[in-house]
């Protein structure tokens, strides 16, 4: 149930990002390319974005550890850009998916959709119950 939301959290921070022209980022929908293609692609995109994010993130994660400690944690921005860029990749390899124009611009889209989950994660998390 977690990665459901996970994923719609990210399909509408995905979206909300491709809606700013400036920062390059876009979805190529499902063929034929209507509105419904379009939300299943933003929803493929996110499943494939918090695999990569879960899968690959927690190894770079892990070996950029003293990075993290040497930046203090700026780091971090960089490979959020990097793991979009990398889903852009893996998506793009098919005719549909995310496409990134520009990596920094990427870093700056990775780092919106970062602050959109964050804000999603307040707002969803489950209360403690109080006796």
């Amino acid at each position: 149930m977690r990665f459901l939301v996970r994923v719609v959290v990210n399909a509408f921070a995905i979206w909300v990002v491709t809606l700013i022209p400036a920062l390059q980022v876009s979805v190529t929908p499902f063929a034929p390319g209507g509105d419904l293609q379009l939300v299943l692609t933003l929803l493929a995109v996110a499943a494939i974005f918090a695999l990569v994010n879960t899968i690959i993130g927690t190894i770079i994660k892990i070996v950029a550890f003293p990075l993290y400690i040497l930046t203090l944690g700026l780091i971090s921005l960089v490979i959020n850009g990097f793991l979009l860029w990398l889903t852009a990749v893996i998506t793009g390899a098919w005719s549909w998916g995310l496409t990134v124009g520009n990596f920094w611009w990427g870093v700056v889209a990775a780092f919106l959709i970062s602050v959109i989950n964050w804000i999603f994660g307040i707002v969803l998390r489950p209360q403690k119950k109080r006796d």
